[in-house]
């Protein structure tokens, strides 16, 4: 999941070498936090959240075969 994460976002940003994808397994679920450079922030969100309902839906499918719950959290 992270390097899903991580390949989408590098594709949205003008600073791919700032995007920072940290993993955490808290048993129940597994939480993705985002870190982008403040320049890209508005790329990644995009309008009224549009692109980032994207990535999590994408991230949640991708999740859902392994039977897994994933949280993306943007920084």
């Amino acid at each position: 999941m992270k390097e899903l994460v991580e390949i989408i976002a590098k594709t949205l940003v003008d600073h791919p070498e700032e995007v920072v994808v940290t993993e955490t397994d808290n048993g129940k679920e597994l939480v993705l936090e985002l870190k982008v450079a403040p320049s890209d922030m508005g790329k990644v969100i995009g309008k009224q959240g549009r692109i980032a309902k994207a990535v999590r839906s994408v991230v949640k499918a991708a999740a859902s075969r392994e039977n897994k719950k994933v949280v993306l959290e943007i920084q």
